[in-house]
């Protein structure tokens, strides 16, 4: 691992997206054919760096909680 690498990255648009829409993260576990976790949601609300599949998995389970179509470019900001 990169010991200059960031991890910790902020607050993600995401958040606000969820905020506007009043979702909780509980919503988008449930919305989501895949497994997706509660921790994995507020981690990627956080900033906490993920992988590009978990990344992928969260903006899949947001989309059917919405029924929009949002990208990875407009849910994470790295």
């Amino acid at each position: 691992m990169n010991p200059d690498l960031e991890l910790n990255l902020g607050e993600q648009p995401l958040a606000r997206l969820m905020a506007e829409h009043a979702l909780k993260n509980g919503d988008l576990v449930k919305a989501s054919t895949e497994h997706i976790t509660r921790k994995m949601v507020t981690r990627a609300c956080k900033g906490r760096r993920l992988t590009p599949r978990v990344q992928a998995k969260i903006v899949r389970a947001l989309n059917l909680a919405l029924d929009k179509d949002y990208t990875l470019s407009d849910l994470f900001n790295y």
